[in-house]
């Protein structure tokens, strides 16, 4: 599935981004990142921000339960709470690829990075479960 973003920087929007979501390597993440984007569970992504950017690594944003403070501590899934790593098949092999950020083994929620670069060592730690496929111009911008 494709799903996208609109976002902002200071009130005035910089662009759209679209994302394909690897439903067939990872469904049960790619599912939980289509839901909060569509808000169909009653809480998602609209009006979250991007809470930390790593210039030359990732953005990092989705904290879909701490909307006021934004340091990215809070995220909750659409299965309640934090869930497993599905699997770790997809490697940070390229800038655009989407991958959960999580602080530890099986502690996976709404909490997304994009990268913006390849890292290697990330792999084993974070689930890919998607790419940018159209926009990447306005994440060079927000970084």
């Amino acid at each position: 599935p494709k799903v996208f973003f609109e976002f902002s920087v200071g009130g005035n929007s910089v662009g759209k981004v679209t994302f394909e979501l690897y439903s067939d390597i990872v469904p049960k993440t790619a599912e939980n990142f289509r839901a909060l984007c569509t808000g169909e569970h009653g809480f998602g992504y609209k009006d979250t921000v991007i809470h930390r950017i790593v210039k030359g690594l990732f953005i990092n944003g989705g904290d879909v339960t701490d909307t006021s403070s934004h340091n990215g501590k809070g995220g909750k899934s659409i299965y309640g709470g934090k869930f497993a790593d599905e699997n770790f098949k997809v490697s940070h092999t390229k800038p655009g690829l989407l991958s959960m950020y999580n602080v530890g083994p099986n502690t996976n929620s709404s909490l997304f990075l994009i990268m913006t670069n390849a890292h290697k060592d990330m792999d084993g730690k974070h689930v890919v479960f998607g790419e940018v496929i159209d926009g990447m111009d306005v994440i060079t911008h927000i970084e």
